[in-house]
């Protein structure tokens, strides 16, 4: 709505420039000759034009049916055209290639099929209008004025006015869909510096934060665990231990996703399985109680082998993380794919599918933004710390989701990849979900 309505004004303002200065040119070439064409009549129909520009300010105002005040405003002004053209001795005239400015004009509101049709529009009107006087079955406006074209150079002369309505066509046609891939471009750099900001600020608060938290955290799980095994304590007591135990390991694990998300990566490589990574990960899911059997895991995850040189601990925390979000959007249960496939050599493609709830389109947008989740208890860091490390192994991240159908995130690796050596807004990564 917005968009349609910034260029419905751009539409308005467009056609007021052009009849002020068709109405300035016309006084001034009036001015200086006496052959031109009927300033009265010319006033009347600019007059009329101006009439209707205050008339689509009103209605862009009222702002209701935009799109059809678009193709309103597009056939009014072939229509004002079409008098012009007419007014000044049709092909013989001056003023046959006004025609070009509702075609530029339609590119500000309509879509590519738009404007060709607008193009047609036009050499259809202006065809007939040629037509018309020709045959005389309409009188010219001032016949004296006007001498005879013969056949062949009314035809030349229509078909090159029909050849420029439809270059202009193809030219604004071929430059707005240029100028949208750069705005959707710019748009979406937009993103990534917004991202990388909330890395930046990510980074700042876990280096803060982490040493405060992470011994005296330690100190307290190591004690608990020590009086858990020593003390003869009863079975509700114990119960309350496994929780400070367990929460004591959670809030270490959201510190380690700061610490990923905010240090430098690590450049160890080491030969590494994914596969088995991958199978480990699910154990420890299951162990953790995460996986329930109210979630049917499918896929190749549990054969053969996927060799790559990383960090494990990096693909055990990406991992980690997609599963649980995966898990997450089943509430009621479905199927998660877990797919391992080689696409080229050394190359490796990871595919996580569920049949969840999806994603919103804010969410397809915002997903690697840390702090920022979909999920009630999520805290936004996983898939911003799946991102980072994705990004410093030079791969890529795509989605496909669907609102209430799902979603499909595939992680494309390339072969002998080398953490870190390339900075992570070069990366082509594409929104996902916390």
């Amino acid at each position: 709505m917005l968009s349609e309505k910034r260029g419905l004004l751009q539409l308005i303002v467009f056609r007021l420039i052009v009849v002020s200065s068709l109405l300035i040119s016309a006084v001034a070439i009036q001015e200086s000759t006496s052959i031109f064409l009927p300033l009265d009549k010319f006033y009347f129909v600019t007059l009329a034009a101006c009439v209707l520009s205050i008339i689509y300010v009103l209605l862009y105002y009222w702002g209701k049916h935009l799109t059809g005040q678009a193709y309103m405003q597009v056939a009014l002004d072939l229509a004002i055209v079409t008098a012009l053209v007419y007014i000044s001795g049709g092909i013989a005239g001056p003023l046959y290639f006004v025609y070009i400015f509702p075609i530029l004009g339609s590119s500000l509101v309509l879509t590519i099929r738009g404007v060709y049709l607008t193009a047609s529009a036009a050499a259809i009107v202006f065809g007939l209008l040629v037509e018309g006087l020709f045959y005389r079955i309409i009188p010219y406006f001032q016949p004296d004025r006007y001498k005879l074209m013969s056949f062949g150079l009314v035809l030349y002369s229509l078909v090159v006015a029909w050849g420029l309505f439809f270059a202009i066509a193809f030219l604004i046609t071929t430059l707005s869909r240029k100028l949208r891939t750069t705005r959707e471009q710019l748009e979406w750099a937009r993103r990534e510096l917004q991202i990388k900001e909330h890395q930046a600020l990510a980074g700042r608060v876990s280096s803060q934060i982490a040493h405060e938290i992470r011994n005296p955290l330690a100190a307290i799980a190591g004690s608990v665990q020590v009086l858990k095994n020593e003390l003869d304590v009863s079975d509700e007591q114990r119960k309350l231990m496994d929780i400070v135990l367990r929460e004591s390991e959670r809030i270490s694990l959201s510190i380690d996703q700061f610490l990923d998300l905010a240090g430098p990566p690590k450049i160890a490589l080491l030969p590494i399985d994914l596969i088995e990574i991958l199978r480990e990960t699910v154990l420890m899911l299951r162990q953790s109680g995460e996986l329930n059997g109210s979630v049917i895991l499918e896929g190749n995850y549990s054969e053969g082998q996927a060799p790559f040189l990383g960090n494990a601990h990096h693909f055990k925390q990406v991992f980690w993380n997609l599963i649980k979000n995966a898990v997450q959007a089943m509430p009621r249960g479905g199927r998660l794919r877990l797919q391992v496939e080689r696409p080229k050599k050394n190359a490796i493609r990871l595919v996580f599918a569920d049949t969840g709830v999806g994603m919103t389109e804010e969410t397809k947008t915002r997903i690697f933004e840390p702090f920022y989740s979909d999920f009630q208890d999520g805290r936004g860091l996983g898939m911003a710390v799946v991102r980072r490390i994705i990004d410093d192994y030079q791969g890529t991240i795509s989605i496909k989701s669907e609102l209430n159908h799902g979603t499909e995130i595939v992680i494309a690796l390339p072969g002998q990849a080398k953490p870190g050596s390339k900075a992570a807004g070069e990366s082509q990564a594409s929104p996902a979900r916390a």
